[in-house]
């Protein structure tokens, strides 16, 4: 059984390796990827387009205004005078916020009367602006407080004014660097999908030039046929991530505080769930284009429902229970929680367990289906 499965091993290699084509998929796509997205998937934001309106133009306005412009964030592009060109530039695209500050803005604070400013916001996207109303509600405030103590001193206030100081700390991301906590994912996105073509590829390519009835024809039993498909493919996606993640590390200094052997243990369990729908959907499908969308129709899912881009815990009930069923929800976490905390299998194996799980019932149905298919 070992040297047939050894042989189909080896034509596998062969196979691979002697298209040059397939060689740039295997190797360098992955590495301009984890180049592309660690650049791209950014969610720092530290440059907000801004278009100043003063109508006020007091000395109490501009103060307001300077410590606005004088932050790291909001980067004035532009002057404007008028509502027209207030809607003209949201309404285009040009800026992300206008700060309004009408008429009478200083008159009321120097009569001690409330004043107002406004902030018009491109609300697209709603998540940048929630975190740019953050921004602009901390310089208003400080504002407010500065104000508040310069009035108190002016009156002969001798104590003190009490200011509620927040000293923030961040556990294991502690610059919260948004590439630092995206990156890992990306490494598990590309894995995942890299996995499923080639093993999805795999069985069909077979089909389509014909080969296939000489395979069903050999000596070859079905699960050895199996192994000798997949078992290429895994050690691909094992030397895939050691050379990602060592390019995150190395370029993008991405923190690697926990063991990259458990790193590699883990990616051995999420690929039984991988290969074995590859596995499964090369079964189903009679050519490669079908097989690539079926790839696409579990993949898009699995990203979406695995914590990558939006959080689990802010899903509906029924979406969140679904995720339980999706292996890269696991994979996702248990990567981010080796490269972001560095711990153990002591705290991982929640993920792990459900991981292999997942992982035996997936390969042994797509085996099961595979053989009937050869029958």
């Amino acid at each position: 059984m070992f040297e047939r499965a050894k042989a189909i091993l080896i034509k596998e290699f062969k196979q691979i390796f002697r298209d040059p084509r397939m060689k740039t998929i295997i190797f360098i796509s992955p590495l301009f990827q984890i180049i592309l997205f660690g650049y791209a998937a950014n969610r720092d934001i530290t440059y907000i387009p801004t278009a100043i309106f003063d109508r006020d133009n007091t000395l109490e306005s501009r103060e307001l205004l300077r410590r606005f412009t004088y932050s790291k964030y909001f980067v004035p592009e532009r002057y404007i005078y008028s509502d027209k060109e207030q809607d003209k530039v949201l309404n285009r695209g040009q800026v992300n916020v206008v700060i309004r500050i009408d008429r009478g803005f200083g008159r009321n604070l120097n009569a001690g009367k409330n004043a107002n400013i406004q902030l018009a916001f491109d609300g697209t996207d709603s998540n940048t602006t929630m975190v740019v109303m953050g921004y602009a509600n901390t310089i208003v405030s400080n504002y407010q407080y500065e104000l508040l103590k310069n009035e108190a001193e002016a009156a002969g206030w001798q104590g003190t004014i009490p200011y509620v100081d927040l000293r923030d700390r961040a556990w294991f991301n502690e610059n919260l660097i948004s590439t630092d906590y995206y990156l890992p994912g990306v490494i598990a996105t590309i894995i995942t999908m890299m996995s499923l073509l080639l093993s999805a590829m795999a069985i069909v390519k077979e089909k389509e030039i014909g080969t296939m009835e000489q395979l069903t024809v050999s000596p070859l039993k079905p699960i050895e046929l199996i192994i000798g498909k997949l078992l290429p493919f895994a050690v691909i996606a094992l030397i895939q991530i050691t050379l990602i993640t060592l390019l995150g590390v190395l370029w993008f200094h991405i923190p690697l505080r926990g063991n990259l052997f458990l790193l590699l243990f883990s990616t051995c369990l999420y690929l039984f769930t991988t290969l074995g729908i590859g596995l499964f959907i090369s079964t189903i499908s009679a050519t490669q284009q079908e097989a690539m969308m079926s790839v696409f129709l579990f993949y898009m899912p699995a990203v979406l429902l695995s914590g990558f881009a939006y959080p689990i815990a802010n899903m509906p009930t029924l979406i969140r229970w679904s995720t339980f069923v999706n292996p890269l929800r696991y994979f996702m976490e248990t990567i981010r929680n080796i490269f972001l905390k560095g711990v153990g299998i002591e705290v991982l194996w929640t993920q792990l367990v459900p991981l292999l799980i997942i992982g035996i019932l997936v390969i042994t149905f797509s085996t099961l289906k595979f053989r009937r298919s050869l029958g």
